[in-house]
């Protein structure tokens, strides 16, 4: 008997809501499988046995549904996943001492401007920050997720920081990560790998206490010895050092790379503004040099204190300490070893002062 194209196109229809039905199921069993391990990590693969005969028991037959059949991955995405090359374990930005990383993987390619979307709404209230990374298949390599990003990606990973000046990441901050990304996985069927907390606390307490013995930031003051300072004097001295006034209300000294080495800011309580340097009027000036967020802390020292002088000889001021004493050349002995000692354990526990590295965690 002769197979109309009807049937045929019926055969065919079939067998990709079953190889679409068997893809789903098979990612559902293994997301309850990672569930289960992160768990309880002892629990073993369960045995299967034939169940005995003469039970009465009654075979039942899977049930599914039509959301089921609706959001299965289709052939061409299983095919393809199986294809895909595992990308490097971590990107080139995230360190495994400062960030506690969670990778993703998903059947479906995840837009990068609705993954931007979902991942704000679900983990935007986190307390640390959290970086996003989408690993290309086209450019090989891992690239950072931000609100601007249009790449595909079907490898993602969220790199939590686990230490600022706040201090360390707490085990609320893993859980409430943990859960948001759990959520995400859910709306985008994808599959996340959680790492232990417990280790990962621990790294951010010892980072935590590493950090602070090593924060130090040095200021020097200049301070009027009759004739308050004039704005319009102060700008153009150091606009002429090559400082810039940025929306902080400071003038910043940056380098070739645009991050700050020191910064000059009115010793009284009124932030520098463009608008009002004119009309400003103020006793001192205060720089400061903050260590650990600079490369090569002596020389930037020293530039900093050959400013101040020439700030005082311009506006008939003093270099003075907070306490109002003299900044002479017994105090900048003492502040160059002071340098040289912790940028030198920075360099030592491989945390090059400066380095980006450098500047999330003293921020």
């Amino acid at each position: 008997m002769a197979i109309s194209e009807l049937q045929i196109g019926l055969v065919g229809a079939g067998g990709a809501v079953v190889v679409g039905i068997f893809a789903f199921n098979k990612w559902q069993e293994r997301k309850h499988r990672k569930q289960i391990e992160q768990a309880n990590p002892t629990v073993q693969e369960p045995v299967l046995s034939e169940l005995p005969t003469g039970t009465g028991a009654e075979r039942v037959e899977p049930v599914i549904s039509a959301e089921q059949v609706r959001t299965a991955p289709s052939a061409q995405s299983v095919k393809d996943a199986s294809a895909r090359r595992v990308p490097p374990l971590l990107p080139p930005e995230v360190d495994e001492r400062a960030d506690w990383v969670i990778r993703i993987e998903s059947i479906e390619p995840l837009v990068a401007a609705r993954l931007w979307q979902v991942a704000t709404q679900q983990c935007g209230d986190i307390a640390k920050p959290v970086r996003w990374f989408g690993f290309s298949d086209s450019g090989n390599r891992w690239e950072q997720v931000s609100a601007h990003s249009a790449g595909t990606y079907h490898w993602v990973c969220a790199a939590l920081q686990l230490v600022d000046r706040r201090g360390p990441a707490s085990e609320g901050d893993l859980v409430h990560l943990s859960d948001s990304l759990q959520r995400m996985c859910d709306i985008f069927m994808a599959i996340p790998s959680l790492p232990a907390r417990t280790e990962a606390l621990t790294r951010a307490a010892e980072l935590d206490r590493f950090c602070a013995g090593v924060d130090i930031q040095i200021g020097v003051n200049v301070v009027a010895r009759s004739q308050a300072f004039a704005g319009t004097k102060l700008r153009g001295l150091a606009e002429a050092a090559g400082l810039e006034l940025l929306g902080d209300g400071c003038f910043h000294a940056r380098d070739e790379l645009g991050n700050s080495q020191f910064v000059l800011s009115n010793l009284e309580p009124v932030l520098f503004a463009a608008e009002e340097m004119r009309s400003l009027s103020t006793q001192g000036v205060t720089l400061m040099l903050d260590v650990p967020r600079v490369a090569d802390g002596v020389r930037v020292f020293e530039r900093m204190m050959s400013f101040a002088q020439q700030l005082a000889e311009a506006l008939n001021g003093a270099v003075v300490d907070d306490n109002r004493s003299p900044f002479g050349e017994k105090a900048m002995g003492l502040i160059r070893a002071q340098i040289e000692q912790f940028q030198g354990q920075m360099a030592e526990c491989d945390i090059a002062p400066g380095s980006p590295l450098a500047q999330r965690l003293f921020s």
